[in-house]
């Protein structure tokens, strides 16, 4: 395929650097062709971004990512594309959405106070206010943000986002809290709902284990999952080529993406920075 294509990114709307105009902007100064904006459980910056792409070469896809409860991992993802933004039953289902992950924020804001941690939760307030997400990347700027805790954090070593979520934010650590809605199945049914496609997201950065991937895959499938993120920037080319033949064994598309978050991500800061390893993407009617 020769089309440039990347399908997930993040901007100030959810956890990424960068508003959604200058999200596209960043993807048609790296010559992506057919792109996505795909903000945590929002389509706040989706008609920002259709407006900057009209002013490009690029083709953007109205898109979105779930994040969903499920027995495989604490948290897995799925992305939704081609949606209609604005069905209402689309955004009903956000709302609760929302609703759910503002509650997990509180429980893990709870449990890091409970851990000693200072808050500084100004931004958090704001974003509050403004009906966005908040995520776990914000919990940890609040925390490295607040002057009281600079003393502890230089002792744990803990300088970055990244540091401070992998250290207290995530499963089994002390400030981690998770979430009760949605389930796979009402994820896929909202997307197909809004006439879009459901695609599971990295599945190897949520499930180490290949076969524990392949099981998921095959449940999903048999909910009406549509396809699988094979090409993803920290799949490595076992992990990709399994995912393809996978995918192409069930007639699932097969899509890729660099997850960019902004030029200052310690992972995710670069455009098209996933591997095809010769494989052949099967975009489907994104590539319509």
């Amino acid at each position: 395929m020769s089309l440039s294509f990347d399908l997930q990114s993040h901007s100030t709307c959810s956890d990424g650097e960068l508003g959604p105009r200058e999200v596209v902007a960043a993807a048609a100064d790296a010559g992506v062709e057919l792109f996505a904006l795909t903000d945590h459980d929002t389509i706040e910056g989706i008609d920002e971004a259709l407006a900057a792409a009209v002013d490009s070469e690029l083709r953007l896809v109205p898109a979105i990512e779930l994040s969903i409860v499920d027995e495989a991992a604490s948290d897995i993802h799925v992305l939704g594309y081609g949606i209609d933004h604005h069905n209402v039953a689309l955004l009903d289902a956000l709302d609760r959405f929302r609703a759910d992950r503002a509650g997990r924020a509180d429980r893990m804001i709870d449990g890091m106070r409970a851990a000693g941690f200072t808050l500084d939760t100004a931004a958090i307030q704001r974003r509050r206010a403004a009906d966005l997400p908040i995520g776990r990347p914000h919990l940890a700027e609040a925390i490295l943000g607040h002057g009281a805790n600079g003393a502890r954090l230089a002792d744990e070593r803990i300088v970055t986002v990244s540091d401070l979520i992998r250290g207290y934010l995530i499963e089994g650590r002390p400030g981690f809290a998770g979430r009760t809605a949605p389930s796979a199945t009402e994820a896929i049914d909202v997307i197909h709902a809004a006439g879009g496609v459901a695609v599971w997201a990295h599945p190897f950065w949520d499930v180490a284990d290949p076969e524990a991937v392949i099981d998921t895959m095959d449940r999903y499938h048999a909910l009406g999952l549509d396809g699988i993120e094979v090409f993803y920037v920290t799949h490595d080319e076992p992990q990709t080529r399994l995912l393809h033949d996978a995918a192409a064994q069930r007639g699932l598309l097969r899509t890729g993406s660099s997850d960019f978050h902004g030029p200052g991500h310690p992972l995710f800061a670069r455009l098209r920075a996933f591997e095809l390893h010769g494989l052949l993407p099967d975009l489907g009617p994104l590539d319509a």
